[in-house]
């Protein structure tokens, strides 16, 4: 098991390295995960908001039309300032930037009307303190929204797809099935309120090549997607496996827990 500063350590390095390419890439920028995440929280002008782990910033963005203010924090110095430059860019005055930690954020109890975290949790050495944490930052009748990548509910193909994910990316934690993330939640003190899973196709080279993999991981990839067990290879759905257009999908989890009042 990774220590929980070793894994910290190693997402620093590694988003440092690759966060322009995340401001720019289409999966993170862009999609209907973006509108459903949205349409789910039916924001309010006057609310307060707090984006964790922001990465390129896009939910951020999404957002700061909808809210009067948003904190946007990430633990990796450059990807806070790549996101900072693209808001800034765009014109965006209403979001303000901040380094933290996503399991130890550094704002009062009851301060935030929604937290947000979108495609990171993975990362987290402890994700369940993440949602405890983002419980802590809550109003009351505050609502955290969190999309994710998420798991087979069978045990083997989870390990599988889990172990794909980690080889093209190092800094990949863990992923937790729904009911994982139900339990979570609810241990929190949270109403789980929404769940449901979208599917995210995606090109296998330019994936990984957004993480900077050698032909030597890609072929390892290929090798992963060629033999996966029948559970684990329906869940990635590969096609074209061993030519240029290669590419597989991934599941994400929307989940919206209310904080009782």
């Amino acid at each position: 098991m990774t220590e929980p500063q070793d894994s910290k350590s190693k997402s620093k390095a590694r988003y440092s390295q690759f966060a322009q390419g995340y401001v720019t890439s289409q999966t993170h920028a862009k999609g209907d995960d973006l509108e459903r995440l949205v349409e789910i929280a039916q924001p309010q002008p006057e609310w307060e908001m707090l984006d964790v782990a922001t990465g390129g910033g896009h939910t951020a963005l999404k957002f700061a039309s909808h809210v009067r203010h948003v904190w946007a924090t990430d633990l990796t110095p450059k990807m806070l300032q790549a996101a900072e430059k693209h808001l800034r860019g765009k014109g965006i005055e209403n979001v303000n930037f901040k380094l933290a930690d996503a399991e130890d954020l550094p704002f009062a109890n009851g301060t935030f009307d929604m937290v947000t975290c979108r495609i990171a949790p993975h990362h987290f050495p402890d994700c369940a303190r993440f949602v405890r944490e983002g419980a802590r930052v809550l109003k009351s009748g505050g609502l955290l929204l969190v999309q994710d990548h998420v798991l087979p509910e069978d045990a083997e193909a989870a390990r599988y797809v889990d172990d794909f994910e980690r080889l093209r990316d190092p800094s990949h934690n863990r992923a937790f099935a729904r009911g994982e993330w139900m339990k979570m939640f609810t241990a929190a003190g949270l109403q789980v309120e929404h769940t449901e899973e979208i599917v995210k196709r995606h090109q296998l080279i330019p994936w990984a090549e957004r993480q900077g993999n050698s032909a030597q991981i890609i072929a390892q990839l290929v090798e992963l997607l060629k033999h996966a067990p029948t559970a684990a290879a329906s869940w990635l759905q590969a096609e074209n496996v061993g030519t240029p257009d290669a590419n597989f999908v991934n599941h994400h989890i929307l989940i919206a827990g209310r904080k009782p009042i």
